[in-house]
């Protein structure tokens, strides 16, 4: 990851994507107070209106990207993901899904996240990005599978093409987990080993969500795939954390384009 600050902002970029237009931005250098401070991007937390929408506009002007070229969904914890030419009008989100791609150099690609895995995609070859949204819910449905699936049917991206960034999230080490999601990640990758930890001294569960996705990405053919190795419920300092922050918190934002 290449640590990078622009007018107060503090975001990351993966290696991966040299050539491309993208940030995974922190919770550094906006305007929200109290529990969301300061880069807060989640219009329903609880945090101002305004100070989300002007957090907003300054995570896009450290890409040279305006609001009226963002898509974002509405995100659903599913594996559904949608094809994005452009915004709709008259709404702030394209749709209810946790995966979008485009082909469009016009058109910037925006998520938040506050412990779910970022996943960014691009095929420099075709010129295609994709972005998903995986908790562990999305991650077992198959949320990385339906966007790579998207960008060939969509585009005829080669899985040998595209490159993929797993973003930060909450890590293995802090990821406790019931016995639903053990047998969850047993039924969707035929086992739990490599995944799942369990503790020793309490046998509690612990589900590794970055080599989870790395796998399912691995399993459709992708070899250039970039891990953060970021816990957000670790680097309360730089990132909101759901679990760690008790659900009072804000989210972090990633925006791509072409």
């Amino acid at each position: 990851m290449i640590e990078k600050w622009h007018g107060g902002l503090k975001y990351y970029q993966f290696e991966n994507f040299a050539s491309l237009n993208h940030g995974m931005f922190t919770r550094l250098g906006g305007v929200s107070e109290g529990a969301w401070g300061a880069l807060n991007l989640g219009g329903t937390v609880g945090d101002s209106v305004e100070a989300v929408r002007q957090n907003h506009v300054l995570m896009y002007d450290v890409l040279g990207v305006t609001i009226q070229q963002t898509c974002t969904t509405w995100l659903a914890h599913g594996a559904d993901t949608v094809i994005v030419d452009a915004p709709v009008r008259n709404r702030r989100w394209v749709a209810v899904a946790d995966g979008m791609v485009t082909d469009r150099p016009d058109v910037a690609l925006v998520m938040r996240y506050a412990d779910c895995t970022p996943l960014l995609f691009h095929d420099p070859i075709r010129g295609v990005i994709g972005i998903g949204h995986a908790g562990w819910r999305g991650t077992v449905l198959g949320i990385g599978e339906s966007v790579v699936k998207t960008m060939i049917t969509a585009y005829g991206c080669r899985p040998a093409d595209i490159r993929a960034g797993i973003g930060a999230s909450i890590g293995p080490d802090k990821y406790q987990v019931g016995g639903e999601v053990v047998q969850a990640v047993h039924e969707h990758f035929g086992t739990i080993e490599g995944l799942i930890r369990y503790d020793p001294a309490d046998n509690t569960a612990y589900f590794n969500l970055w080599e989870a996705n790395k796998r399912a990405l691995q399993g459709m053919g992708l070899t250039a795939i970039e891990i953060a190795g970021i816990c957000t419920a670790t680097r309360l300092d730089e990132f909101y954390s759901h679990r760690a922050e008790k659900g009072r918190t804000g989210r972090f934002g990633v925006v791509m384009s072409l």
